[in-house]
């Protein structure tokens, strides 16, 4: 052999082995599987794996999961048991072969971290019992001060001690109070018309006849409908303990046909990755179940991620908060340490550990009052004090009129968002919410929603989710009885949520496309826009239900504060609301209206 054939040789082999997957088959057990899985992914010999489960329903329980203390982000930080744990891997298949994975107790089922390609499809989670509450509301007295409940008892784990609920009562771990609670209608499982959010923490709870439950409750202000279902996730210290999908520092990500019934948290959840698909997926209450709560937070949840997302042809339904969020974060500058370095805080407990950035990126600076993207720096050097505080230094000196409470945004991590062909529906919050300056479509859903269904909110308050957008085109979508909560809310809102040191007036979202949908809602409000540059309105037909009489009667359709280049052309309306169009005086200097049908514009 030649010295250039063994060269050859060398190389093919070489490259062979990079890219080697090994497959590892898991036989079904009606076993608890957690260790056979766990010594399955330590003992694997390469760094790119696939598994693949033969069909069953597989039974995961905690007493030999991985622990590993987590700060995840949007959920509480912690010591976590782990099932799936990948970490440092080139690439993780995982093919359930249409198999169902039930979880029980307080975990998180999958951890990828710092994994270069990641495939799940064909697999459908669960709890065997449910971390909640609900019962049948069967009488309601106000001026007593308590309501009564006919609980779930089939599916359902609690206990009445003391004059207290306690649940779940799994692994030895109860929630201290009822907690986030809402009514739901027994029907259609949706949150119910004109519900509120009520944080319960019963003053006394008596059992009567038939195992009926009075609960006494003092300070409630709104009190639930006899023969809506009332539900209860746990006091928020601990109803976020991890998301059923962690990903994080990681790439190329692909979730197809995976359904989750429930979860102790989000259902996806991705931190500072890139390149992610859902595709033909769903979160949603399994078809024969009594229960109201599907997960208990976001479907989905994008932080500080890049590159592109695709959200497609998926079901999102039940789940206790939005369908979607995508944001970056805010921080505020602490200390001006010199002419180089800033000390940075999170400010937000869920976001304690989160990695804000990191070498290399792009940081824009946003200087009070004017919440605009000023100058542009590059990080050299990342030293972290602890969860809350880091230290960042930069290439080029810091502009001399940055001050303390000043707020920094990671221009590296935003990602271009899609979202297409879902059907969102049946849940608390919101359909979508989104913050990235990015590309951003929304097209042929089919949404309804408690809240809005479509929100653009960057804040530089409470959650610190960065920021504003700059490109969005929302069209083709189906809107059904959006905004049925207590609260007012739109079909697109838009409301930025900045801290008492930034402007009220200054415009922060741009170029925002709303074309071609169709609307069928019950409300008044149609797009409800503050401090926006860049509007379009056009092609939408809409058409008022009857299914629930309009809670905010003298609201107009489309109402606009603070705007800037604004336009209303060839919307349709067909129903009994006469105000059409409110726009304050900084609006209508550019506002356009023309060609509308069934509404009108006076100024």
């Amino acid at each position: 052999m030649n010295k250039i054939s063994k060269l050859l040789l060398v190389f093919l082999l070489a490259f062979s082995n990079i890219y080697a997957v090994e497959t590892i088959h898991i036989k079904y057990s009606n076993q608890d599987m957690t260790y056979t899985l766990r010594q399955a992914i330590e003992n694997a010999k390469e760094k790119d794996i696939e598994l693949i489960f033969e069909k069953g329903d597989y039974t995961f329980l905690t007493d030999y999961a991985v622990g590993k203390y987590l700060y995840v982000t949007n959920h509480g930080n912690g010591f976590k048991k782990i099932i799936f744990n990948f970490e440092g891997f080139n690439s993780v298949v995982i093919n359930g072969n249409n198999s169902k994975f039930v979880f029980r107790g307080q975990t998180a089922p999958f951890v990828f971290e710092g994994c270069k390609k990641i495939e799940v499809k064909n697999v459908t989670l669960d709890w065997d019992i449910p971390f909640s509450f609900q019962g049948d509301v069967v009488a309601v007295n106000k001026e007593e001060h308590w309501y009564e409940l006919k609980p779930y008892t089939k599916g359902f784990s609690w206990k009445l001690v003391k004059g207290r609920i306690e649940f779940p009562g799994i692994n030895n771990f109860n929630f201290s109070s009822l907690g986030s609670s809402l009514p739901h209608n027994k029907k259609t499982k949706a949150v119910a018309y004109g519900a509120w959010d009520s944080s319960l923490k019963s003053n006394f709870v008596e059992e009567k006849a038939d195992g009926v439950l009075r609960f006494y409750q003092y300070n409630l202000k709104k009190f639930p409908r006899v023969g809506s279902v009332l539900q209860s996730k746990g006091d928020k210290k601990n109803n976020r303990y991890a998301p059923a999908f962690l990903a994080r520092n990681s790439k190329d990500i692909v979730f197809d046909n995976v359904v989750i019934h429930h979860a102790l948290g989000m259902g996806f959840l991705f931190e500072r990755s890139e390149n992610i698909k859902i595709i033909n997926s769903g979160i949603y209450i399994e078809e024969d179940s009594d229960r109201v709560m599907s997960i208990v937070a976001d479907a989905t949840h994008f932080a500080n991620c890049k590159g592109d997302i695709l959200i497609e042809n998926c079901r999102f339904e039940g789940m206790y908060d939005d369908g979607t969020n995508v944001h970056g974060t805010y921080v505020e500058v602490n200390k001006i340490l010199d002419t180089k370095t800033v000390r940075v805080a999170l400010k937000h407990n869920q976001q304690y550990g989160f990695k804000f950035a990191g070498l290399g990126d792009e940081i824009w600076f946003i200087k009070a009052p004017s919440p605009a993207r000023k100058e542009i720096n590059t990080v050299t050097a990342v030293k972290v004090i602890n969860n809350h505080y880091t230290d960042l230094t930069f290439k080029n000196d810091i502009a001399t009129d940055l001050k303390i409470g000043d707020i920094l945004e990671n221009k590296t991590w935003n990602p271009s968002f899609t979202m297409r062909g879902n059907t969102i529906q049946d849940h608390r919050a919101r359909n979508i919410i989104i913050k990235t300056p990015k590309k951003i479509v929304i097209e042929n859903n089919n949404l309804s929603s408690m809240m809005s269904s479509i929100m653009l909110r960057g804040e530089t308050f409470y959650w610190f989710e960065s920021g504003n957008v700059e490109d969005v085109i929302i069209r083709n979508n189906h809107f059904v009885d959006c905004a049925y909560a207590g609260s007012e809310h739109a079909i697109l809102k838009v409301s930025p949520r900045l801290g008492k040191t930034f402007s009220a007036t200054n415009l922060y979202d741009r170029n925002i496309v709303f074309e071609n949908n169709t609307i069928e809602t019950f409300g008044n409000r149609i797009i409800w826009a503050d401090r926006v540059d860049g509007l379009k309105i056009s092609k939408n037909t809409i058409k008022q239900t009857t299914t629930f009489k309009p809670q905010f009667p003298n609201a107009y359709l489309f109402d606009l504060i603070n705007c800037n280049n604004v336009e209303i052309d060839n919307n349709t309306y067909n129903g009994t609301v006469t105000n059409g169009i409110q726009a304050d005086k900084t609006s209508q200097k550019t506002l356009k209206v023309k060609k509308n049908k069934g509404f009108k514009y006076e100024k």
